[in-house]
């Protein structure tokens, strides 16, 4: 289970379309577990597949809420809003201001195939929303009102 190097800004991977997963075997499982470790030696709070340079719907998220793998993860509804700051480990360096829902439904399968559904508030909406959307190679700089450098206490 190695740690994976993140891909940055500029790699086409980041704005591709990602590839619905069909097969839930040890290939994925090994995926979902380099990812794990990615994102934790990181500091992150989650990770995307495409950011580790695998087109496919995969997300890793670690928070309070707990660790979730969300394979082809959808959302389902959205309410209220929120903004603040946001960061990503493919754009180092930068933070911006980003408006998102404050409540998010979605619907994923595990690592196993089975369906599940989540509600998150708070970070755990943001973080799901920023996630979601590097499946479809969006970045959060696509929709921040502005983007400045990171704090120089973050951005070791």
């Amino acid at each position: 289970m190695p740690r994976r190097y993140v891909v940055q800004t500029g790699d086409e991977v980041l704005r591709k379309k990602c590839e619905e997963v069909k097969k839930f075997d040890g290939e994925l499982w090994a995926l979902l577990d380099d990812m794990k470790i990615t994102v934790r030696a990181e500091n992150g709070a989650g990770l995307a597949a495409p950011q580790v340079g695998v087109p496919i719907r995969a997300v890793v998220i670690d928070l309070e809420e707990g660790y979730f793998e969300m394979i082809n993860p959808r959302i389902l509804s959205v309410k209220g809003e929120q903004t603040g700051a946001e960061g990503c480990l493919s754009v180092k360096g930068k933070q911006g201001i980003v408006t998102r829902p404050a409540k998010v439904k979605a619907e994923y399968r595990d690592r196993h195939g089975r369906k599940h559904t989540v509600t998150g508030e708070g970070l755990f909406a943001r973080c799901m929303c920023h996630e979601f959307d590097h499946l479809d190679g969006i970045l959060y700089t696509d929709k921040a009102s502005e983007v400045y450098d990171e704090p120089e206490e973050y951005g070791e």
